[in-house]
């Protein structure tokens, strides 16, 4: 799923049902980081990092441990960008040469509405009016659910670049249906912040993908170097 919303720059690899929450090998600086974890905690964490590390041999990468960094980050082997995403019954990785992508995100969420009232805190007014239009012509899609997918992406793909918090109202993300029995498309997020500088560029809008299927939203958003 994830896979195809991303160049084929990128590497991808996603784990489903009982797979996305076996418990694998750790290294140990990341046993570390779960030694006091639920299990459930711990299943995730190891199930998402096999994912990584079987990315990392698609690239041709030796498999080396994924620890956290800053707020939570994954911190990458040398001269690779990626991103990671889990949710029940579902995780996956994304990984590119750090040479072919300035930064990417992925997100995958259930297909189901958002929990009351976390729409107040993270949907933009003009956000709310287009959801309003899209759940009239297509209602068996969670357009809200999504946007928080899409955000969620947008913000993976923006803290590597910045090293700064993105608030959710500091984005203003478009999401446009392409033709299709399967619902999918495109997304688009203009930046209400000062962007990230990417070469000699300073970016205002990052660009992705988003697809439902398999009772999941998916996105994915893609930062190329200028």
């Amino acid at each position: 799923m994830i896979e195809e919303l991303l160049p084929e720059s990128v590497a991808a690899v996603e784990m489903l049902g009982e797979e996305a929450v076996r418990e694998a090998p750790l290294y140990p600086e990341e046993a570390a980081l779960v030694a006091r974890a639920v299990p459930k905690r711990r299943r995730e964490f190891s199930a998402v990092r096999a994912c990584a590390r079987s990315a990392m041999e698609k690239l041709g990468v030796e498999p080396q441990p994924v620890v956290s960094g800053e707020r939570g980050a994954p911190r990458w082997p040398h001269g690779l960008v990626g991103s990671m995403t889990h949710c029940e019954g579902y995780c996956a990785a994304a990984l590119a040469r750090a040479g072919d992508l300035a930064s990417l995100g992925i997100d995958a969420e259930p297909h189901a509405a958002l929990p009351e009232g976390v729409g107040e805190s993270v949907l933009l007014p003009a956000e709310r009016e287009r959801l309003a239009r899209l759940a009239a012509e297509r209602p068996g899609v969670h357009w809200d659910r999504l946007l928080f997918s899409a955000k969620e992406s947008v913000y993976k793909a923006w803290f590597p670049l910045t090293g700064r918090w993105l608030d959710f109202m500091e984005a203003d993300i478009e999401l446009v249906p392409e033709p299709g029995a399967r619902p999918h498309g495109t997304l688009r997020a203009r930046l209400l912040v000062p962007g990230p500088q990417v070469g000699a560029e300073r970016l205002q809008l990052f660009e992705g993908r988003w697809s439902v299927g398999h009772s999941m939203l998916t996105s994915a958003v893609v930062v190329p170097h200028p």
